[in-house]
C-alpha cells in the first residue's frame, strides 16, 4: 500500500503572503512525502503580489495559489490535515489559532513583510528575508525521516505532549 503524502495546513493573518510562501515551498520542497495548503484567519482578497513575484523569481507556480479562510478547512474536518503550522507575528500581536481535534500544531514566528508602511525596497528586502526564513524551516521538516514524524504523530495521539515546535526546529 502507498504512503499518502502527510498533509500541512500554513496558516497566517491574511494568508497573503508568509502562507502562501510557506504552500509553495512546503508543495517544492516536501516531494511525494508532504502536500501544502494555506489559509487565512481574515484573509485577504488576494496573495500579495510581491509574494507571487518571489515565487516566480524562484522558479515556483503561482498558479491556483488563492486567500482563503482557515474556516473552510475546518469545515472539511481536521481527519485529512497532518500537520497545521501557525505563521503568526507575536512582535505584532497575532494570536494562534486554536485547532480542535488531535491534529499536529506548531507555530512559526515569522514577521509579516506587509505589516508596516514601509518603501517598496524595505518590503521587498522583508519579502526576501521571509522567503529565506520559510525556505530553511521547510527544508528541515522536509528532511526529518518517515519514523521520526510518525513517532511525533504517535505522541501527539497518546497525549504526551507536542515537541513538534522543537522536532521542527521552531519556538513554540
Amino acid at each position: 500500500m502507498e504512503k499518502q503524502p502527510y498533509t500541512v495546513l500554513f496558516i497566517c493573518r491574511d494568508n497573503s503572503a508568509r502562507s502562501i510562501l510557506a504552500e509553495a515551498l512546503m508543495n517544492r520542497w516536501g516531494g511525494d512525502r508532504f502536500r501544502a495548503f494555506s489559509a487565512g484567519i481574515d484573509p485577504k482578497s488576494e496573495p500579495h503580489p510581491l509574494a507571487l513575484e518571489i515565487l516566480r523569481r524562484h522558479g515556483l507556480p503561482t498558479e491556483g495559489l488563492a486567500s482563503k479562510s482557515w474556516r473552510q478547512f475546518l469545515a472539511a474536518g481536521d481527519e485529512w490535515i497532518d500537520f497545521i503550522i501557525m505563521i503568526c507575528d507575536r512582535s505584532a500581536g497575532e494570536e494562534s489559532l486554536v485547532w480542535p481535534g488531535r491534529t499536529l500544531t506548531a507555530c512559526w514566528n515569522v514577521t509579516d513583510p506587509v505589516a508596516r508602511e514601509e518603501s517598496r525596497q524595505a518590503v521587498g528586502v522583508a519579502f526576501r528575508r521571509v522567503f529565506q526564513e520559510l525556505e530553511n524551516r521547510i527544508k528541515i521538516m522536509t528532511c526529518l525521516r518517515p519514523e521520526a514524524i510518525d513517532r511525533l504523530s504517535l505522541r501527539q495521539r497518546a497525549d504526551i505532549g507536542s515537541a513538534v515546535a522543537v522536532q521542527m526546529g521552531t519556538r513554540a
